[in-house]
């Protein structure tokens, strides 16, 4: 669905913006609104949502990645007129909004993750298939990089985020490799770290038909940037800043991001927490958000032929009340 208008246009700039129609749908979007992409990317949701606004209509965009910012600049040519591009993480919603005097949002979209051409930039570092200096920064001003946490970490932090962020099962083996080979040299590129996991791993592992450090890379990468740290901050941000009837939509691509989701919104769409027994209510807590769907909203067979990273894309929707 879509696909001749949106797919391949978006094709043509390297990226394909996971659940597009799905997104859309959800964000009920009204010409004359205010409306926050909080994870700009290559601008393929931004474009569509920039389309749909007219006079009156704002759209304000954040990314952490300055490249994604000018990119976008060439992307988004035609709608500057009712586009505000923000280099922020955004976890800083709520400041952001305020210096630009924005009051609230009607609706808010956050498609977590590695954008496609962040991977194929080879010298970022977040890629396992081209050798480059351990990087893996989205905020290229940010002071961590992965070569401060693969050669800097100590043995339990290092078994801890690979098998927390990236439920990596040879976690201990791998981050002993790592240790005991930093202790010669220090570890600096990415072709490096992979050979080293690589070897770390028993010969069962390496058939695999993922590549043996994808797990691992993933792990690094989530740490640099503290990518689960900052979902919170950003959805009770969100939920602050929409305006009633607002709608905050979140694609996640793994388990751990979608777990913090789903517990924050659900925190966030629960009124009464006095015990069952309590005659009367005393807490006076009241929802905030109103989940949209129970359960979150995945990829169509049709959209998972043109582009096959939606698989793992996972859509969760509320509303503000």
């Amino acid at each position: 669905m879509g696909f001749d208008r949106n797919a391949a246009s978006d094709m043509a700039f390297g990226h394909k913006p996971v659940l597009l129609e799905e997104c859309l749908t959800a964000l009920h979007i009204k010409p004359d609104g205010v409306y926050v992409d909080g994870t700009l990317g290559r601008a393929g949701h931004s474009v569509e949502i920039a389309k749909r606004l007219t006079g009156g209509g704002r759209l304000i965009c954040l990314d952490r990645d300055e490249t994604a910012i000018a990119a976008a600049k060439v992307r988004l040519a035609d709608y500057m007129d009712r586009v505000t591009l923000v280099h922020s993480n955004f976890s800083r919603l709520g400041e952001v909004l305020a210096e630009l005097g924005v009051s609230g949002a009607d609706g808010m979209l956050f498609d977590l993750g590695v954008s496609s051409p962040q991977l194929d930039e080879a010298q970022r570092g977040f890629s396992y298939m081209h050798d480059a200096p351990l990087d893996m920064r989205m905020d290229q001003t940010a002071a961590l990089t992965a070569r401060d946490v693969v050669n800097g970490w100590s043995y339990e932090e290092l078994r801890r985020i690979l098998f927390e962020y990236g439920e990596e099962r040879y976690a201990p083996a791998i981050a002993k490799a790592i240790v005991h080979r930093r202790q010669e040299a220090p570890i600096e590129t990415t072709g490096q770290l992979a050979e080293i996991i690589r070897q770390a791993m028993p010969a069962a592992a390496l058939r695999e038909k993922q590549h043996p450090a994808k797990r691992s890379f993933q792990a690094i990468r989530i740490a640099v940037n503290d990518e689960l740290g900052e979902l919170p901050p950003m959805l009770k941000a969100a939920a602050e800043q929409l305006h009633t009837g607002g709608r905050l939509a979140v694609i996640s691509f793994h388990s751990l991001e979608d777990r913090i989701i789903k517990k924050i919104l659900q925190e966030l769409a629960t009124g009464c927490t006095c015990p069952p027994n309590f005659p009367v209510c005393v807490c006076g807590k009241k929802p905030k958000m109103k989940l949209i769907s129970r359960k979150p909203i995945t990829a169509g067979e049709a959209e998972l032929v043109y582009n096959p990273r939606a698989r793992s894309a996972k859509l969760r929707v509320a509303e503000k009340l």
